[in-house]
């Protein structure tokens, strides 16, 4: 999880992708972070990505840092706890503009149930669970 984590982390930008009524839906997202054990990513409850990933939680994500890149699928459960919010908050202070812990829009998301390969064109893919 956490070589996962400062993956995305060092990418900076990733593409999530979620399911709309079958059609697939990708947008580049910024958000990683730690807590509580688990890997977790931000977003508004007003955004369709959100509607998306609560009506069919299955997502993927992809990113590249100019020599690997590493595809993650994932199981994204809301995690509502102010707590998660707030940590988020923290972790990207110029969120803070547009979102606050408990606002009603703040949404975090867990991701579980993760498969993410790193591969290359010159390794085999190496393949962790969590």
């Amino acid at each position: 999880m956490q070589e996962v984590y400062e993956f995305l982390k060092k990418c900076g930008t990733y593409y999530l992708a979620t399911d709309e009524g079958g059609q697939p839906r990708v947008r580049p997202f910024g958000t990683i972070d730690l807590f509580d054990g688990r890997l977790t990513i931000q977003t508004g409850k007003v955004k369709d990505v959100s509607k998306q990933m609560l009506a069919n939680p299955k997502v993927e994500l992809c990113a590249f840092d100019g020599e690997r890149w590493l595809r993650v699928a994932a199981t994204a459960v809301e995690d509502p706890r102010v707590e998660a919010q707030e940590h988020m908050l923290e972790a990207y202070p110029s969120l803070k503009a547009m979102y606050q812990p408990g606002d009603g829009n703040t949404q975090i998301f867990a991701l579980e149930q993760v498969t993410a390969t790193f591969s290359s064109f010159t390794e085999a893919p190496r393949t962790v669970q969590f």
